[in-house]
């Protein structure tokens, strides 16, 4: 009895709310007593419903809540409010209006309940999305129906999916990157250098030219920003020739943050075009090729770490779906391949976007409409394998996803910290940059084989429950940066870096320094020996040997790099020649070091050399005497056989009297145990 009372209540003011809603229209008989005020809202009223009609939904917006302000109750009014937030970047605000429009007159659109379900599902309200979704299918004619039937399954399988997601978060947690960075706005598309010391995005902010009545933003323009980390400086404009009258927008960075791919508008599709830093100026863009771009659209692109491989977005007949991942391979006379789909693994029948290389040469990241969305695009994950196959990709979670656009996104080579464009109600304005922070594993935790994210989850620390088991997983990755300059001015140089396999005895990979700043910033995969060569005109080449085990995690190492003029008594260690343990026998790993000898030899003719060979101290002086003679010898007699007059080489061990470190620990001996070569004429 008590029950059905309270069901009788419900029921009776379920009723008198229905009563009271009234729905009202511009109609000057409902406000006689408000003429005047009548009069202004209803020419913002039809003035909305013009620009509506033409599609200008910021303009309309404008207009359409002016007259709103006045009256509230008009069912259209409000329907036509959730239709223009719906074609705007902060879609989720459509909510409220297409709520008050269904509670005023429940038949206002025939689409309303789709509108609903859209507005609730964009505001991770997926369980009452679901129903709307189910509702406006039981409203469709049998025809629309059967052509609607696919959609919305996909749509409900993104609201279950967004279910599962916001129940079992990642383990991030996920910042406006501020205001330094973002405006009222569109600000997207952050690109990063490795080090997380600069960032390049773009913005469509007032640049001086027409807004458009669209969306109420102006031509996308770039912008750069310098700083460490979350502590950035106030954005200025890349300017000419980059920044040009139509839209460009970044792309892609290459990790030193010194070749940039930008999007430009001048031709109908646009095009992905190629920019140097050339000191402290960017250089004209150059399109990329014809094998890259095409009559369709390409929109979005990143280099491998070593250059050779450009990962591409586009369009073009012949994929999975809509935009599909692409790849383009330079050739030894640095053409640009046919490009290749990167397959059903990574590419759907639903558009992919936005795609990320890390600089570990074997993690992608993108954004896609398909897998296992929650909304929108989500940001994805895939990992390489040693055969070139790629992983399953991997939803990177909430609250790195959100049910409205993901896209963009971009990580620091340490896998820290990542940025990525999306529109959230704490933002400024349209879309924002985000700052995600993966956060380490709780105890207990288990060790992963694998180099994909940190899971983690998205409330503040302090608010934070965490998971009882997470898997560990890292990145292996070394950074070597630093700086060229002159040994004696202390002058910044330009300088080619050249990174070698030594197994291979093959460059596989070419940079410069900046002219103006020296600076310089490689990545080296962990699994490799690598050999660094620094060179420049008229300098003795420098040399270092990185030899990081395959299980080496992240790490960073800066160095100073200092060159000397080619000039009498100047010497050089050569930190790529190995021997067989306690032998003069040559590794093969050292041609690539005594091949870059021999080239500078043969490039001046006239100089004279010493090779000397060194030990440390553990033995007897005689024994490491002999010892550095021969190892020194054996570099004179592979130099000779490489074609360098004799007459133009000496040897000389020196035993352990010439230490370079401390004998008495491990690594000053390693360090101890070198060849060196001294100019002892250039003349």
């Amino acid at each position: 009895m008590i029950m059905k009372r309270i069901y009788m209540f419900a029921v009776a003011l379920a009723c008198s709310v229905s009563a009271f809603a009234q729905d009202i229209p511009f109609d000057k008989n409902y406000f006689q007593n408000q003429k005047d005020a009548f009069k202004v809202a209803n020419t913002n009223f039809k003035d909305g419903e013009s620009y509506f009609s033409k599609e200008f939904y910021y303009e309309a917006l404008q207009y359409y809540l002016e007259a709103q302000t006045f009256n509230p109750s008009y069912s259209t009014l409000n329907y036509r409010i959730g239709v223009c937030y719906m074609n705007l970047p902060m879609k989720y605000k459509s909510l409220q209006y297409f709520e008050k429009a269904y509670q005023l007159r429940r038949d206002v659109a025939e689409d309303i309940h789709l509108m609903l379900a859209r507005a609730y599902h964009l505001n991770g309200e997926f369980d009452k999305a679901i129903g709307e979704y189910k509702a406006h299918m039981a409203v469709l004619k049998p025809t629309d129906a059967a052509e609607m039937k696919p959609q919305l399954e996909k749509y409900i399988a993104e609201c279950e999916c967004g279910k599962q997601l916001m129940d079992n978060p990642a383990r991030a947690f996920i910042d406006n990157a501020g205001s330094v960075l973002n405006s009222r706005f569109n600000d997207h598309s952050p690109l990063i250098s490795a080090d997380e010391s600069m960032m390049i995005f773009t913005s469509t902010r007032n640049n001086g030219r027409t807004m458009s009545l669209e969306d109420g933003q102006y031509d996308e323009d770039i912008y750069i920003s310098v700083g460490e980390k979350k502590n950035w400086q106030v954005p200025n404009e890349i300017g000419e020739p980059i920044n040009t009258q139509f839209d460009d927008a970044t792309v892609g960075l290459f990790p030193d943050g010194q070749q940039l791919l930008i999007y430009n508008g001048r031709k109908g599709n646009g095009d992905i075009e190629q920019c140097s830093l050339k000191g402290l100026k960017w250089e004209y863009p150059k399109a990329m090729p014809k094998t890259i771009n095409s009559e369709y659209r390409e929109t979005s692109a990143c280099f491998s770490p070593d250059g050779r491989k450009l990962y591409f977005v586009s369009d073009r007949p012949g994929g999975f779906g809509g935009s599909d991942i692409y790849v383009s391979t330079r050739t030894d006379k640095d053409k640009w391949s046919e490009a290749v789909n990167l397959g059903p693994i990574i590419n759907t029948q639903y558009d992919e976007e936005a795609v990320f290389m890390h600089p570990d040469g074997r993690t992608l990241y993108f954004s896609s409409r398909g897998h296992n969305t929650m909304g929108g695009y989500d940001i994805f994950m895939s990992q390489m394998d040693n055969i070139g196959n790629w992983s399953e990709p991997v939803n990177l979670g909430y609250p790195i996803n959100s049910p409205d656009n993901d896209l963009c996104f971009v990580i620091s080579a340490n896998g820290r910290h990542g940025y990525c464009s999306s529109v959230r109600p704490e933002g400024s304005g349209g879309l924002d940059i985000y700052r995600m922070t993966f956060l380490g594993p709780e105890k207990p935790y288990t060790l992963s084989g694998e180099d994909n994210l940190i899971s983690a989850r998205s409330q503040p620390v302090s608010d934070m429950v965490m998971e009882a088991s997470v898997e560990l997983v890292t990145i292996r990755l070394t950074i070597v940066k630093g700086v060229v300059r002159d040994a004696i001015s202390n002058e910044p140089l330009a300088a080619n870096i050249d990174i070698v396999d030594n197994e291979k005895n093959e460059v596989i990979f070419t940079s410069q320094t900046n002219s103006a700043t020296g600076k310089f910033l490689v990545s080296l995969p962990s699994g490799k020996n690598y050999g660094l060569m620094v060179k420049a005109d008229n300098y003795l080449f420098h040399s270092e040997n990185f030899n990081i085990p395959a299980a080496t995690e992240y790490q960073e190492i800066e160095k100073d790099i200092a060159l000397n003029n080619i000039k009498k008594d100047v010497k050089i260690i050569l930190k790529n020649v190995f021997f067989e343990t306690g032998s003069a026998k040559l590794k093969p790993t050292s041609y690539a070091e005594l091949g870059r000898l021999t080239k500078l030899l043969s490039d001046m003719p006239s100089m004279r050399i010493e090779i000397s060979g060194h030990t440390d101290n553990q033995g007897s002086k005689a024994t490491n005497q002999r010892l550095s003679e021969a190892r020194a010898k054996s570099v004179v007699d592979f130099l000779i056989s490489e074609g360098v007059d004799a007459s133009r080489l000496e040897y000389k061990g020196y035993a352990f009297d010439q230490p370079v470190a401390d004998n008495s620990t491990k690594e000053g001996r390693a360090m101890n145990r070198r060849v060196e070569f001294k100019v002892l004429s250039t003349e």
